[in-house]
């Protein structure tokens, strides 16, 4: 007997009444139907990219503009500020064309004029996302690292400015690990923008005195704003993971899973200083995990050392002991970013290495 789906229609009548009656929908209906809400939403959401690329490219040529009439035509502030009120009567109900909007695209156009490799980038991501990096972020590095990761996760503007103010830069490429020595090279670099060298908590309601277990259960109650402070490539797996060893029973604070290195991520929680011992324990943790979690087309599992402080000398003297791919970072609960991370920022060329390697 075929599944027959039945509809109420309701026909007008009369002015003030109607008529209902029923129809008899084939078998496939609601497949369909779904097929082509589907194909009508790929198609509104294709027609916003290009939208957005001719956007970002008109905004380019105002900025190229009044860039070259500066140099030429000694342009000034009371001739943009004509222009802008031209362009806002030449087209009454599109936005974007304040004074303050057309000296942003003149500095679009100087920040990015000349760089071929970001020059299909600049189109991926909207006008709000380049404003936010353009008044937020003076190095051109740090610029380059938002726009491809706001393109490479899809980060709203509004995750887009969490990530700036809290110093995700800074974090993730500073960070401490041994991927060099433990991991292949085709998903190394992959690998060190899995990890932070700081992880910012402000989302927590922590007090000034907390355990462990409580640290790792306001984690988890927050799991969303976890994953997407640790970079919003990971699915959770589970937190107090269990591992069973001859007779005896071992506990992971948190598990992930990062779904585009295909890793099992171990994560401990530490709420002192790091110190060596810690990465005996986490190296068994991942042996375990290859051994016995770990698919075959699965990649090798990555742990994660959190503690609440660490000293970055002992940190790397421990990391070249290890034999597993560990990374050690440090939390807060604020969004203050240590002065003397600045300092420990790796040189340009690696970081421009790092940038290279977030896919455009």
């Amino acid at each position: 007997m075929s599944k027959e789906k039945k509809h109420i229609l309701e026909e007008p009548k009369a002015e003030f009444s109607k008529k209902t009656f029923l129809i008899t929908l084939p078998e496939g209906y609601d497949s369909i139907l779904e097929i082509l809400t589907h194909k009508i939403r790929v198609a509104q959401a294709r027609a916003m990219l290009a939208v957005n690329h001719e956007l970002i490219n008109v905004y380019g040529d105002i900025g190229k503009t009044i860039h070259e009439q500066q140099q030429t035509a000694k342009w000034g502030t009371s001739v943009v500020d004509q222009l802008a009120r031209d362009l806002k009567k030449s087209f009454p109900g599109m936005k974007g064309f304040s004074s303050r909007n057309l000296w942003r695209m003149k500095d679009f156009y100087q920040s990015y004029h000349g760089k071929e490799k970001l020059s299909a980038l600049l189109t991926e991501i909207s006008w709000t996302h380049h404003v936010y990096i353009l008044t937020k972020c003076k190095d051109p590095l740090e610029r380059e690292f938002y726009m491809r990761m706001s393109k490479k996760h899809g980060w709203s503007y509004r995750v887009l400015l969490n990530q700036i103010d809290n110093k995700n830069y800074e974090r993730t490429v500073s960070s401490q690990t041994n991927f060099d020595k433990n991991l292949p090279e085709e998903i190394r670099l992959e690998a060190k923008l899995a990890v932070k060298d700081e992880y910012g908590f402000g989302f927590l309601d922590m007090t000034d005195e907390y355990d462990e277990r409580a640290l790792e259960k306001a984690l988890v109650g927050k799991i969303e704003d976890f994953l997407r402070e640790a970079g919003g490539v990971y699915a959770f797996m589970g937190s107090q993971y269990l591992l069973e060893v001859g007779n005896k029973e071992f506990l992971i604070d948190i598990l992930l899973y990062h779904r585009k290195l295909k890793s099992l991520v171990a994560i401990e929680l530490k709420i002192g200083e790091f110190v060596p011992e810690f990465m005996g324990k986490m190296q068994f943790y991942l042996t375990v995990l290859d051994d016995r979690v770990r698919m075959k087309d699965e990649g090798p599992s990555i742990g994660i050392i959190l503690c609440k402080e660490k000293d970055r000398t002992i940190v790397e003297y421990a990391l070249k002991e290890a034999n597993k791919p560990i990374g050690v970072a440090t939390y807060q609960t604020v969004r203050e970013l240590p002065k003397e991370l600045r300092n420990e920022l790796p040189s340009p060329e690696q970081i421009a290495r790092l940038l290279e390697h977030i896919n455009e």
